[in-house]
């Protein structure tokens, strides 16, 4: 619609009415806008960034439409278009609000605690068989997330599936008027209240308001908590339980076949899921599917395709210097749409291509569907398409970039092109299943995975930067392959998120990350005498600790890059002395084609209150080794000091410039807040279980007892992976379905073995070595070390894996 219709709708204050622009995309993250005059730039202010403060670089890009709640000097923008609201994020919801009241269809509103993503996903693969639908994508289930999801209804949608997500009281009612549903969902409900709630009761009670205006509400008569808040609303609700003649649907198992006795007749599914959670999921896309009046037979044919796979983004490392970014579930615009964006932040190969599947159900004229799907994929400059499906190929005319076709996911696997030196977005509709294709691609490895979550590395970095002083500036450390985590792809998400330093050890490292496409300053802490003349060409800046070290960079240095002088306050590692100081200063005088981009030192003991004094005493020498140079250079280089824990504990000697390291990937030595997530979680599997004897021995050297007749498993997972000797012989346990599982006998090179007597295990299980539970905390005690330690010796052999919710 006319950004004046959508004035009027608000209402707002339109400035800047000679261009009234058509608008049919809402973006509310700079990182995505393009310079299409149909996008409406959302300007939310948030903790640790205002939209408002991108709009001169966004005006720059193209952007000529924005939704703003700050007055604007509209003469700095003569071609734009400003909406003036009191609160952006208010207006979105009112603008969704709207849009949804121009539809009449039936409306699936889903709430709980758990599994709402997944039954919205499986739910609406049933729905597909017979219906065009419209989903949320990922998990928008947000204040933010649910407007963002709504404003995609189009007139071509039979049905629409939302799930709505809260984390205190009061934010439910606004999600119910934008949502509107006819049919709702209530999943379940956490055993403990969240802090945003007063009670259980008042969870239940608030994540009930979804339903005010139902027709009818679906939920489990076992979860009795919520079955009583549901009766006191007026839609019919309808409770589903297993062998329970009470419930309206009463589902009777018989091994893998399951009766739904529903309205005086039975309709029987067979789900070849047995675990708990899964079903309970399933039952409830089953019911509503039911509800809603799909046939059996379509509901069955999509059980048969459902896969307990992730919602969620994985990126993956390829052959060939490729990274393979796995979307591989699911197939709609919406969905490709922040997959593209998702690739921006990836690791900046010299191509990007993209392996799409038809895009099935989707009520729209092919011609027209994939003329969409090629403006999508030229905004986001993709440089090679291969499409997988009939549809695809016939309409190959529409796509302006190099593409190739083929008629099913066969054909390609059978005639697979080259690739080196790209990031590959695999996505794709169920039918195709293109997870063969991202097999196919994939780096191989032994089954032993490094699994790191991108949103908990962007929650802790926001964590940090909520406590830093305006205009402090942030450095990351990424040495050590970034903490064992994978360097190149949490480079390029510090990038994506505009750090403002990287730090590293080594040259090798930084010169690996130039080459990857980082262009963020980097500093090297220890950088090789011999490699001084490589700096200037890959724009580096060295830490320089010494007379002897200053002066041999001059003489091999023609065009000297910016330098970090390191001050020695006591931590009696590396550094200038105070008694350096004088020649130092005379050097760098001497010198004045170098620059001093920093001067900075390390506390040793930032961590420690009982040593408080001595960091107090470190700092004091600090300021003045600082003031002196500072006043010899005539200005100011970036002052800088603080680690991980003292950014927690010593806010007042945060300078210039804070280096963030451990906490990024979620420790906190000081032990001073409990806000950091852990970001990764070391999975293997079960490759083999047998049977024991009382009395057998176990392992190498027969270091394992069995003490009793039972079982072990073997996993995938020794030594030379990182899983340390110090672990066996039940000083360490691993998590098997949730469960326990003591190692038993020696760690070896390359497995371990685990005690998995009177346990729910079987060959090709999956095993958590470290992640919620055990914790990396518990392993660092139980092989008497640090957190550090664990983290940075998981092998390069253990392939990473990057997900994204």
């Amino acid at each position: 619609m006319l950004i004046s219709e959508l004035a009027s709708i608000l209402p707002a204050e339109f400035i800047g009415q000679s261009h009234d622009h058509e608008v049919d995309t809402l973006v509310y993250d700079s990182r995505r806008a393009s310079s299409s005059t149909r996008e409406l730039f959302i300007a939310l202010p948030g903790t640790h960034h205002d939209g408002h403060d991108f709009i001169p670089s966004l005006y720059q890009l193209g952007v000529r439409n924005f939704l703003v709640s700050r007055q604007i000097k509209a003469e700095n923008y003569p071609e734009a278009t400003f909406l003036v609201v009191k609160d952006t994020l208010v207006a979105l919801q009112s603008l969704s609000t709207h849009h949804r009241k121009q539809f009449d269809l039936p409306v699936v509103g889903i709430t709980g605690s758990n599994g709402k993503t997944i039954v919205k996903e499986w739910l609406a693969t049933i729905l597909e068989q017979q219906w065009n639908v419209v989903k949320s994508p990922k998990s928008y289930n947000s204040q933010l997330g649910v407007p963002m999801s709504v404003w995609n209804l189009e007139k071509t949608h039979e049905v629409a599936v939302f799930e709505a997500g809260i984390s205190k009281t009061g934010e439910m009612e606004a999600l119910e008027r934008i949502i509107q549903p006819t049919l709702g969902i209530f999943t379940n409900i956490g055993n403990a209240h969240a802090s945003g709630f007063q009670s259980l009761k008042g969870k239940v009670t608030e994540k009930a308001l979804l339903f005010a205006h139902c027709e009818k509400i679906i939920c489990r008569l076992d979860h009795t908590s919520i079955v009583e808040q549901l009766r006191n609303l007026p839609a019919t609700l309808i409770t589903w339980g297993i062998n329970q003649p009470d419930a309206a649907i009463n589902i009777i198992p018989s091994g893998s076949d399951f009766d739904f006795h529903y309205h005086g007749a039975h309709s029987t599914f067979s789900i070849r899921f047995d675990n708990p959670f899964d079903l309970e999921n399933i039952f409830h896309a089953i019911t509503a599917a039911l509800v809603l009046g799909e046939t059996n037979t379509n509901i069955q044919k999509a059980i048969d395709k459902l896969k307990p796979v992730p919602m969620r983004l994985e990126l993956k490392r390829g052959n060939n210097n490729t990274h393979i970014l796995d979307d591989s579930y699911n197939n709609d615009f919406m969905g490709l749409s922040i997959a593209l964006d998702y690739l921006r932040q990836q690791p900046q190969k010299l191509r990007k291509t993209v392996i799409l599947s038809d895009m099935l159900q989707s009520g729209k004229d092919p011609k027209a569907l994939y003329g969409d799907i090629n403006g999508l994929l030229e905004k986001h400059s993709i440089d090679h398409l291969i499409g997988i499906g009939p549809g695809m190929v016939q309409n190959q005319a529409v796509f302006s970039m190099p593409f190739e076709g083929y008629l099913s996911t066969n054909d390609f696997l059978r005639s697979v092109p080259s690739f080196s030196n790209e990031t590959i977005l695999v996505k794709g509709a169920r039918d195709f299943e293109l997870e063969r294709v991202v097999h196919f691609l994939e780096e191989k490895n032994h089954g032993t995975i490094l699994e790191v979550n991108y949103e908990s590395i962007t929650h802790n970095l926001n964590v940090y930067r909520q406590i830093l002083k305006p205009r402090v500036k942030l450095m990351v450390m990424v040495k050590a392959f970034a903490y064992g985590v994978g360097v190149e792809e949490i480079a390029h998400l510090l990038q994506y998120h505009k750090v403002d330093y990287l730090g590293v050890a080594y040259l090798d490292e930084a010169v690996t990350l130039r080459r990857k496409g980082i262009t963020l300053p980097i500093m090297i802490m220890n950088v090789d005498w011999s490699s001084f003349d490589l700096l200037e060409t890959f724009d580096l800046e060295p830490e320089i600790y010494s007379l002897s070290m200053l002066r041999h960079f001059l003489e091999v240095t023609d065009n000297p890059p910016p330098i970090h002088l390191k001050i020695e306050t006591g931590m009696n590692r590396l550094g200038f002395q105070v008694e350096d100081l004088e020649k130092l200063t005379a050097m760098l005088l001497q010198n004045p084609q170098l620059k001093v981009a920093g001067i900075f030192t390390h506390f040793s003991s930032s961590d420690a209150a009982e040593e408080d004094a001595f960091t107090r005493k470190q700092a004091a020498a600090f300021d003045q080794a600082y003031d002196r140079l500072a006043t010899a250079l005539g200005y100011f280089p970036i002052q800088h000091a603080l680690n991980s824990a003292g950014i927690m504990r010593w806010p007042a000697f945060q300078f210039d410039m804070v280096r963030l390291g451990i906490g990024l990937y979620g420790f906190d030595s000081s032990s001073t807040t409990n806000q950091l997530k852990p970001i990764s979680t070391l999975k293997t599997k079960i490759s083999q279980i047998k049977p024991v004897k009382q009395g057998d021995s176990i392992g190498y050297s027969r270091m394992g007892r069995v003490d009793r007749e039972g079982k072990i498993a073997t996993i995938a997972i020794g030594y030379a992976d990182g899983y340390s000797r110090l672990f066996g012989n039940g000083n360490a346990y691993v998590l098997v379905n949730g469960q326990k599982a003591p190692t038993i006998g020696n760690i070896c090179m390359d497995m371990t073995m685990i005690d998995v007597t009177g346990l729910d295990a079987k060959e090709g299980d999956e095993v958590i070595v470290f992640g919620e539970q055990p914790n990396i905390r518990e392993l660092a005690k139980w092989a008497q070390t640090i957190p550090y330690e664990i983290l940075t010796n998981v092998s390069q052999r253990v392939k990473r894996v990057f997900v994204s919710e």
